[in-house]
């Protein structure tokens, strides 16, 4: 049966409709992306926190906050360029909020210690939130607030105007679960085995447990 184009034009009309409504589900399904910067000891475990959340689009571990251009992994442990340990982490707000990204933050570290996290002492590894707008700013110093009075203890973590951001070496990406072997303290490993070495021996799921009791997070 032949069908004019006359005939066809109420038929394309629905399929684009149809279409037109799919494109617009998938967009209301998908929030919009934003990106923070989170500085809590160790980047290799900062990440591994993150990028187990659902939401987390991509959690990046580098150095900000210092005053050298392009620092290496060598340069920032030196202490000498004020760099911290960061990540950036970047999340769909459709799947999770900011304010529920902060407040993993603070309940996976040590917000009351001025001196790095955990086995990890120095300025590189200090706490610190770097926020790139008002609306960032706003929410971090209220998770903060929430910290405080959770612990009942003061906060020290300073929320600062986020700056340039430097990736870590490819050696530093992922590095929780990273099969290259390196020679390590305890002999010829993978970093995935490395890491979970180190985690365990810098203590410091046991002293988010003790310190933050069933409200911690990442802590096992």
């Amino acid at each position: 049966m032949r069908h004019s184009l006359q005939d066809m034009k109420p038929m394309i009309l629905s399929v684009l409709i149809a279409l037109g409504l799919m494109l617009q589900c998938g967009r209301a399904e998908a929030g919009q992306r934003e990106s923070i910067i989170l500085a809590g000891g160790c980047f290799w475990c900062v990440e591994a926190n993150f990028e187990s959340v659902p939401g987390v689009v991509s959690a990046v571990s580098g150095f900000t906050g210092g005053n050298v251009k392009n620092p290496s992994y060598e340069d920032v442990k030196t202490g000498k360029t004020g760099h911290y340990e960061a990540v950036k982490v970047t999340f769909d707000s459709a799947r999770i909020s900011r304010d529920e990204i902060l407040d993993l933050y603070f309940h996976s570290s040590d917000p009351t210690d001025a001196g790095g996290q955990f086995c990890d002492r120095g300025a590189p590894w200090r706490t610190a939130v770097f926020v790139s707008d008002k609306a960032q700013r706003q929410a971090a110093e209220a998770a903060k607030a929430r910290a405080m009075t959770a612990l009942g203890r003061k906060i020290v973590t300073p929320i600062r105007t986020a700056g340039a951001f430097y990736p870590a070496e490819e050696l530093h990406q992922g590095y929780y679960r990273g099969s290259k072997r390196l020679i390590t303290r305890w002999g010829i490993k993978t970093q995935a085995e490395a890491y979970k070495r180190y985690r365990k021996a810098c203590g410091r799921d046991a002293k988010v447990k003790k310190l933050w009791g069933r409200s911690a997070a990442f802590a096992g």
